[in-house]
């Protein structure tokens, strides 16, 4: 959430005002691969994607063995998971009133999607093995959709370009898509893509929540899988491209190892090592992920940061647009500190 919040931004200026090597490369890091590839940019929404699913073992599974009421706990599900829908609509400018150009598809509503069928999952099949086989189903028929199925209208089967996936004819029945009207990156397939990396979290937690393993066996297993599921979705690029943009299966394979080794270095870091002190910084930031993402989209922190540094902005010469973002990140920041003082924080 730090990169979303205006790190990405402060990286990118960096690598241009200064020229320096390393920066510029970091600032190409900090946008998504145009199509094909696999940027660290790639990484932030399939992380948000597998943190959720991490949760569901800690927070669902517990609630629903504790829960007597059945129906009131899968409907509490299914109003969690429109609520997200209806914030990412407002974040889209749903006030807009604009309903034929409107966006539907967005990121708080992939979570919202993709964390109701993952969680929906998880507490109808219980043992491992038959998640396991769902989230091999899911992968392989995402797939056999975007590889083997001719585009209707079109008559290619594959993920060469935008125009001949199968995603852009799912797509082509929601207005409002981000890309050239094309397709949208959070639509139709995508979401049920993106529910594998959330069954990924799942298993993690699962693994987290083992208590015959100690702290340092769980890292190692969290490590192992990540380098596992590296190679694998390397191998098959070969054949089925990494593709954020349509989320192919390689892309969801790919990023959850690179989820799955971040999550065993924080695991490591803070809890089997107790390092907790300089987390706090990001714990400020992600107890209030959605209320900082909406807010970004509704507060000119922007303007704020120029009265406030816009001198010392002035006097910095070419660095001054560096003080202006930094200064909107420390903003921002101070914002999420005070709700996390007040213990005031945007639960879905």
């Amino acid at each position: 959430m730090f990169w979303v919040m205006g790190g990405d931004v402060f990286f990118q200026t960096l690598g241009k005002v200064t020229g320096w090597g390393p920066a510029q490369q970091w600032a190409v890091q900090m946008e998504h691969a145009e199509w094909q590839g696999f940027h660290f940019y790639d990484l932030l929404f399939p992380l948000f994607m597998f943190i959720s699913g991490v949760a569901i073992p800690y927070s669902l599974l517990i609630k629903a063995e504790s829960s007597t009421k059945s129906r009131s706990f899968y409907l509490g599900l299914i109003r969690r998971a429109f609520l997200l829908v209806f914030l990412g609509l407002v974040y889209n400018n749903f006030f807009d009133l604009d309903f034929q150009n409107q966006r539907y598809p967005s990121v708080l509503g992939q979570i919202g999607l993709a964390y109701l069928f993952a969680a929906l999952i998880f507490l109808n099949i219980k043992s491992f093995k038959g998640r396991l086989a769902a989230l091999i189903i899911i992968l392989a028929g995402v797939a056999v959709l975007q590889l083997l199925v001719p585009v209707p209208g079109i008559g290619l089967a594959g993920v060469s370009t935008p125009e001949s996936t199968i995603n852009a004819y799912l797509d082509s029945f929601l207005p409002g898509k981000l890309y050239e009207r094309i397709y949208d990156p959070e639509g139709i397939l995508c979401i049920f893509s993106a529910t594998s990396v959330t069954l990924m979290g799942g298993f993690a937690g699962c693994l987290l929540r083992y208590e015959k393993w100690n702290g340092y066996r769980k890292s190692f297993a969290l490590s192992g899988i990540g380098i596992g599921l590296l190679v694998l979705g390397l191998i098959l690029n070969n054949w089925y491209p990494i593709i954020k943009n349509v989320w192919t299966s390689t892309f969801d394979i790919y990023a959850a190892g690179w989820s799955f080794l971040l999550l065993a270095l924080f695991y490591f870091v803070v809890d089997v090592w107790k390092c907790r002190k300089p987390a706090l910084f990001f714990q400020v930031i992600g107890m209030n992920s959605i209320t900082i993402y909406l807010a970004n989209q509704m507060v000119n922190f922007e303007t704020t940061s120029k009265f406030l540094f816009g001198g010392l902005a002035r006097i910095s010469g070419e660095g001054g647009i560096l003080v202006i973002n930094a200064g909107i990140i420390a903003l921002e920041w101070l914002v999420l500190y005070l709700l996390y003082k007040k213990n005031v924080f945007l639960k879905v």
